[in-house]
């Protein structure tokens, strides 16, 4: 038999326990169920979905980092990136007056 340890914080796990008690089980159990259904499906046994405002959220997050790669800009760091922002911000300045 193999050790497996997941770490949750105190009130996860004390509602876990709670509800698999009341299913006549305890957290070890409950786990080995979780992932032998998981591979009998092949899979998470539930589903796993993500709603359209997180699914923009993402693309735009892969959006950026392409384009932050095509610049070569990706691996500035944050004092870097404050700095361009800097130079941005009085370069705009200078162009209005």
């Amino acid at each position: 038999m193999e050790l497996i340890q997941v770490r949750v914080d105190s009130e996860t796990k004390a509602a876990a326990a709670s509800l698999f008690e009341a299913l006549g089980m305890d957290i070890s159990t409950a786990v080995r169920a979780f992932l032998k259904k998981a591979i009998a499906e092949g899979g998470m046994p539930f589903d796993m979905k993500l709603d359209d405002s997180t699914r923009r959220a993402l693309a735009a997050v892969r959006s950026m980092r392409e384009t932050s790669e095509t610049n070569g800009n990706s691996e500035l760091t944050l004092e870097e990136v404050n700095d361009e922002i800097a130079k941005a911000r009085k370069e705009r300045k200078t162009r209005k007056l």
